[in-house]
């Protein structure tokens, strides 16, 4: 009796999974939407199961550790190496190729720096002499722009720690302030995108009440006008219905379920003129510092900006200006405007440091480097360059966890940085990322210092252009100040 009952089972289980597969196969082969599965129903779906592992089997098995986009494998262990503390000590020699057109090359001093000639890296006044309250800036790199709903609630709660801890400052994006953000007690920088969200009124309008409440708050130390930036300049911010939760919907004054689309860009800004009449408008408002965050496609935007500045005074000028390169961006994007639109940071920043010294505001302005700026080698490149700061939002990602998987926009991002879904929230555990974020910036900030004592300086805020070299096509390099001379000086 029980072997015919085991046959009978048996038997149901063949049938039901021979009519599964007969269904299957109806249902490839009748379908119009892919040819593979209507040529070749059932086996077909083996070519979209590796295509979709294609890439982690690259990124683990096939890929050397200088080979992978948007940021290869050395490139992430030395931030994890850093933020766990474990040093960034290498054996038998480096795989960073120096012959490679782009690399980096600086200029070290026959004789280095000792110890007791070193100095500390100074701080910088950010809006000083123009504004009520203006901000002491300590640390070199900070961390850029991420959006409460682009990043999780944990992921904020330990950046706001992590960059108490290390007394560098927090960016907020254009989500607006959340209460996750004020908790940590770190320095923040309120940063209005297009859509104004966090400040605007029922009819989508900047809000002085708004922005004065705000301001009150003693850790909001300025306000950052945001008119585009490197992942999507032209596009306003990107954040898919699915991570618009009621939580976040309140914050921003939008309703939750539905795409949070920004406008393209400021409606009341649509020329230089107008943009310096927003930007004294939100300091006069707010008594505090007030800068500007733009990708750039030319060398036209900076000159005539600084033009305006001369001419209408210092007092209309943004107390800092975010150069924001193409290649950066956390979050979603079009991709052929993350892959095809603005200049890179690399001609960008020079560029726009430039124009600020050829019209001698770059006293008056302070100048914040982003896009793609995750190692100390960058960071110092970018001081060399004129940059007062480093912005970073994808070094912090990695400090917290981050491992590439490329799926920001998605709400499934595996280990809790870029979701809402409380399962996977759960592996980021707060009370040890915000170490780990604190050991990034502060292990930064270090070996900018270290490799500054290397060329020969007291501190990082003594790096000039000639200290960095940059490998060409022809396999030498050149001085920087020789590809990019300082306005005046001829080559």
């Amino acid at each position: 009796m029980l072997t015919v009952l085991s046959v009978s089972l048996g038997t149901l289980v063949a049938l039901g999974i021979a009519g599964f597969l007969v269904y299957w196969y109806v249902q490839d082969i009748t379908q119009k939407k892919h040819t593979i599965l209507r040529n070749y129903p059932i086996i077909g779906h083996f070519r979209y199961f590796f295509e979709n592992l294609g890439e982690y089997f690259r990124q683990y098995f096939f890929l050397g550790d200088r080979d992978e986009m948007p940021f290869d494998r050395a490139t992430r262990s030395w931030v994890y190496r850093l933020a766990k503390q474990e040093g960034g000590i290498i054996g038998f020699g480096s795989t960073y190729d120096i012959r490679q057109p782009g690399a980096l090359i600086f200029v070290n001093a026959p004789f280095a720096i000792l110890e007791e000639e070193r100095t500390p890296t100074p701080p910088l006044l950010i809006g000083e002499d123009y504004c009520d309250k203006p901000f002491q800036a300590c640390s070199i790199v900070n961390i850029s722009g991420m959006s409460f709903g682009a990043i999780s609630k944990p992921a904020v709660q330990a950046l706001s720690r992590g960059a108490r801890d290390a007394g560098c400052w927090m960016d907020t994006g254009e989500g607006g302030l959340s209460p996750y953000h004020l908790e940590g007690g770190c320095d923040l920088i309120m940063q209005i995108g297009t859509a104004k969200y966090g400040v605007r009124d029922a009819n989508g309008r900047l809000s002085e009440q708004r922005l004065r409440e705000l301001a009150a708050h003693e850790t909001v130390r300025a306000f950052e006008i945001k008119m585009s930036q490197g992942a999507k300049p032209g596009k306003g911010g990107v954040l898919p219905g699915s991570k618009v939760t009621p939580e976040i919907s309140d914050i921003r004054g939008i309703p939750a379920g539905m795409d949070s689309i920004s406008p393209n860009r400021h409606p009341e800004i649509g020329n230089i003129e107008e943009l310096l009449d927003f930007v004294s408008r939100v300091r006069e408002i707010t008594g505090k510092p007030v800068g500007i965050k733009t990708a750039l496609g030319g060398w036209y935007f900076m000159n005539d900006l600084a033009e305006a500045i001369v001419r209408r005074g210092l007092d209309c000028a943004p107390d800092f200006v975010v150069i924001d390169g193409g290649e950066g961006g956390s979050g979603a994007a079009p991709q052929a405007l993350a892959d095809h639109v603005a200049l890179s940071i690399d001609e960008a920043l020079p560029r726009a440091v430039d124009a600020l010294l050829a019209a001698n505001l770059k006293q008056r302005i302070k100048v914040v480097a982003s896009g793609k700026i995750v190692t100390s080698a960058r960071a110092a490149w970018a001081l060399a360059c004129g940059a007062d700061f480093v912005n970073t939002a994808r070094g912090f990602m990695f400090a917290l966890g981050c491992i590439q998987a490329l799926r920001c926009h998605s709400n499934t991002c595996p280990t809790g940085v870029t979701t809402h879904d409380p399962r996977l929230q759960r592996g980021l555990v707060v009370e040890e990322k915000w170490k780990r974020v604190a050991n990034y910036a502060s292990g930064i900030n270090h070996e900018i210092d270290m490799i500054a004592h290397s060329c020969g300086l007291h501190h990082a805020r003594e790096f000039q252009r000639h200290h960095v070299r940059i490998v060409q096509t022809f396999g030498r390099s050149e001085a920087l100040n020789v590809l990019y001379p300082y306005p005046g000086i001829s080559r």
